[in-house]
This record gives C-alpha cells, structure tokens and sequence, in this order.
C-alpha cells in the first residue's frame, strides 16, 4: 500500500498534516498570538526519514499496547503471551512492528476529519486476537484536535493506544522547552524501577519533582537529585489522572509558551498521562526544519491506561473482550 499525506483545516488557521505510515501527525500549523504561523510538532519531510531515524515515533499512534510491558510477556486467562523484546528485555509501544510502523487505510471524511483503519492479525507481535482498530483526527473550529480510538477484537486481549506527538508551542526546532509553563490534574504517579517498568506502587506527587498540581516552568525542577529523574534522565512517568470513571473526557493538563501566548490544554476519557520531555533526544536526528533535534527540544502528552498493565492487578484493566467496543477520546485544545 502506498503512503500518502493528507490535511485538514479549521476557519482559524489551523492545519493539520497527516500520513497513513503509522497513522501519524507530521505537522502541525498554528497562529501565535501575534498572528505568526509556526509548525509546532516534531517530524520529518519523507516517510524515508522516518524510516532511517533513530525515532520511530514521532507523531505516531503507538499500539497495540502503549507503554512498556515487563520481560515481554503478560498472561491472559492462565496462558501466557510473549511479545517483542525491542527495550532492554522489555516490551515498548507494541514493538518494532507496532502500529507506529505499518501502513493503514485512510478516509478523508471532510475538510476537518479524516480516519485511519487497520486490521491487526491474530498473533501480530505475539498479541492474541485479530483487531479492527480505527484512529479519527478531526480539527473544529474551537481550535480542537479531537483523536478517537475505537476497535474491535475477535477474541480476548489487551490494548492500550495513544498517540506519540513531540510538542513545541515555540514552534519545532526552536530549541528547550524549559521555560514552558505546564500544570497537570493529577496528585498520584507511578513510580518505576531502573528499566522503567512500574514498580505497582502508586504514589503521591507531594513533596516531588513530579508535582504539577500548580503551574510551573517545566524545566524547573527536571534536574532535581530525585532517584525517578536519575532514572529516567528527566520527565518520563505515567501521572494518575484525577478524574472520574466517564466517556467524557476530562481535564488532564494545560501547557502554555509564555513567547509565542500559545496554549494547549488536554482533556481525556483516559486514566492515566505519560508526560515525556524528549530525554532521549540527542542531536542526531535532524528534523523538517534542517535543525538537529536536541534532548528536551520537546514534550509528549501520552493519554494511556498505565504502563504494563498486564501485570499489574491493581491498575486499571485494558483487556478487551471478544466483540466489546473499545472506545477512547482525547482533545488538544489551542488558544492563543
């Protein structure tokens, strides 16, 4: 199947630029509040660099299971499933043959909405169950980007999908995201251990690093002597949203760029948010803009069910049952 790049607009300036390799954002056009118009997300200029880069995920939606998953293996109704090892000896962001790396149909539904399907196989990566997935992009003129998930499987499974954006409201390539202002509706997080799985505690921001009840610059305190930032090398932790059990998507976080006055606030039917300032960024990649993308050039706002799920009783469930409609919704609004 071929790639292609297709686009839609809202009445307000806004564009959005999208591709079926991996059902992926790869720019995104957005005013300032002196009317400049800057892209405001990581990528590239040809599916051939994405495919050469040392980040695959750029801009992608990541399944079938967002996240890391332990040792690469989870069991379902006493038999156990073993995926790709693509991280240490761990599962990450469905593997290197995830969804973030395969070519899926596209529709364009209207000037502002087009959505991506794909049939995952019974047995793709080590999953168990052939799944419909389908992934909507619709841009409103409430400055919205409303992503939908939804799918199908034929027989029981997990699933955890999310889309992998790289944000910066300074606009891409302008360098550190420190001085970005960011504040986040969640009181508990989930620590991890020294590959970054969960260690299953859930635990209170307070007295943390990972404090972002109250507004604060985002490069505050990401080089704080916190053993979870030694770990991680700066922000990468799933936050426990404090929300409540709804199909309505509920505030999540607000990131504003005191420059440029842009604004994006998040909302989510998701439990939980993986907040990622590009760490592993380190300059080899060059981007659209012919300008190197460095570590910390950007943040991710992964809406998720929390990372290896799977084995993790108390964390909320992501199986899927046989014919059950899987369902989720996240919205990026912009202001400025």
């Amino acid at each position: 199947m071929e790639t292609s790049i297709y686009s839609i607009r809202n009445f307000k300036g806004m564009e959005l630029f999208l591709t079926n390799y991996g059902a992926r954002i790869v720019s995104f056009l957005v005013p300032s509040s002196s009317g400049v118009v800057d892209n405001i997300v990581l990528g590239y200029n040809s599916v051939e660099d994405y495919l050469t880069s040392n980040e695959d995920y750029f801009g992608a939606t990541i399944g079938r299971f967002a996240n890391r998953i332990a040792n690469g293996t989870f069991k379902l109704d006493d038999k156990t499933y073993n995926l790709q090892k693509n991280e240490f000896e761990n599962h990450l962001h469905g593997g290197p043959n995830g969804l973030h790396s395969l070519v899926w149909s596209a529709q364009k539904n209207a000037q502002n909405q087009i959505s991506f399907r794909y049939t995952s196989a019974d047995g793709d990566g080590g999953y168990p169950g052939q799944l419909e997935i389908e992934v909507s992009f619709r841009l409103n003129d409430k400055c919205e980007l409303v992503i939908h998930y939804q799918a199908v499987a034929v027989k029981k499974t997990i699933i955890n999908l999310t889309n992998h954006t790289y944000f910066n409201l300074a606009g891409a390539g302008s360098g550190s995201v420190a001085d970005h202002l960011i504040k986040m509706n969640a009181e508990l997080f989930t620590p991890v251990d020294d590959f970054m799985i969960p260690t299953g505690e859930i635990k209170s921001v307070e007295g943390t690093a990972l404090d972002f009840r109250k507004e604060k610059p985002m490069g505050r305190d990401w080089d704080q002597d916190d053993p979870q930032l030694k770990i991680t090398g700066g922000y990468d932790h799933n936050f426990v949203l404090k929300k409540e059990k709804s199909e309505i998507p509920e505030f999540a976080a607000r990131v504003s760029d005191p420059v440029s006055g842009r604004t994006l606030e998040l909302e989510t039917t998701e439990p939980g948010l993986q907040f990622y300032t590009a760490n592993r960024l380190d300059g080899s990649d060059i981007g659209r803009e012919g300008i190197p993308y460095e570590s910390r050039s950007a943040f991710c706002l992964e809406t998720q069910h929390y990372p290896d799920s799977p084995n993790k009783p108390g964390f909320p469930s992501v199986i899927l049952e046989p014919g059950e409609l899987f369902k989720s919704t996240t919205i990026y609004r912009f202001s400025w």
